[in-house]
């Protein structure tokens, strides 16, 4: 079925949920799902799907190459073997990232690489399997799935008001009033473990964010080992204040795809912390 034929770049949450529709309408007639994707913007949309398809007893796995099927070269035809052998295993669930071998959750998906062919890493999270051949290689995994012998809790709503904001040095804290008008939630990239300077009027801007009833995650830019407000003065002064949530160990994609899944559901700031906080297809293992 060909839902769309677009580059991965102009991918969007509407198309998210384009893919969502055909999964869930087509759910009893199949054993699995294998889509095809660019793999520019394929782990956002593996994490959305594990969002609004949640604890599926049936795989859902995402594949895509480097080199196009028609290339001499090309890793196509391997990742969409290697997808469909995995998905077509009955120890097989929820949403999973195929590619180069390797199977990964979908919500610790990243693209690491932009030529190589094992482009995508697991982040924070050990893989899912290794595929050698026509053999699984299942390392540590749990046997069956949260979900198993039972119907997936499916979701049909996001909000798409949410913003990435990579801090920068001599970045200037108004942005944040800047963007009151356009998002409701900021996905915010700190330095380090959970770095926010001290110079500026940072703590009057964020704070004036999430007083105001908006959503505030914090995470770190740093591309492993999740972040930690608690570790220095520069991050304890944000760590318990009321409406700051902690990223912890998940990946900015998950992040982006968690909020906007949370934020969609509700616009309580506690029912979004509960959705928030609530592990998801292996999302995270860190509290904060």
């Amino acid at each position: 079925m060909q839902l769309m034929n677009i580059d991965s770049t102009n991918m969007r949450p509407a198309d998210w949920m384009r893919i969502r529709a055909a999964i869930v309408d087509a759910y009893d007639a199949y054993d699995g799902f294998v889509v095809l994707h660019g793999t520019d913007t394929m782990a956002y949309t593996a994490a959305a799907l594990s969002y609004l398809i949640q604890n599926s007893p049936k795989p859902i796995v995402l594949t895509g190459s480097q080199q196009p099927m028609a290339s001499p070269f090309t890793d196509a035809k391997l990742n969409l073997y290697q997808s469909v052998l995995f998905a077509a295993d009955d120890r097989s669930c929820d949403v999973s990232v195929v590619f180069g071998g390797a199977v990964v959750a979908g919500t610790r998906a990243r693209k690491q690489r932009t030529m190589s062919f094992n482009a995508f890493m697991s982040v924070n999270f050990p893989e899912i399997a290794l595929i050698r051949n026509d053999r699984i290689v299942r390392a540590g995994a749990p046997a069956t799935c949260a979900g198993a012998g039972g119907a997936p809790i499916v979701y049909d709503r996001l909000n798409e008001r949410v913003f990435v904001l990579k801090l920068t040095p001599e970045m200037n804290p108004s942005i944040f009033d800047l963007l009151k008008s356009d998002y409701d939630a900021i996905i915010l990239e700190t330095f380090g473990i959970g770095g926010i300077p001290d110079y500026g009027d940072y703590r009057r801007a964020i704070f004036g964010w999430v007083d105001s009833g908006r959503t505030l995650v914090v995470t770190t830019q740093v591309p492993e080992e999740g972040c930690d407000l608690g570790v220095y003065e520069v991050g304890r002064a944000y760590a318990d204040h009321c409406g700051i949530l902690k990223g912890a160990d998940m990946t900015t994609e998950a992040l982006v795809a968690k909020t906007m899944w949370a934020l969609g559901q509700t616009s309580d700031p506690d029912e979004v912390k509960k959705l928030f906080y609530r592990v998801v297809n292996h999302d995270r293992m860190m509290v904060g």
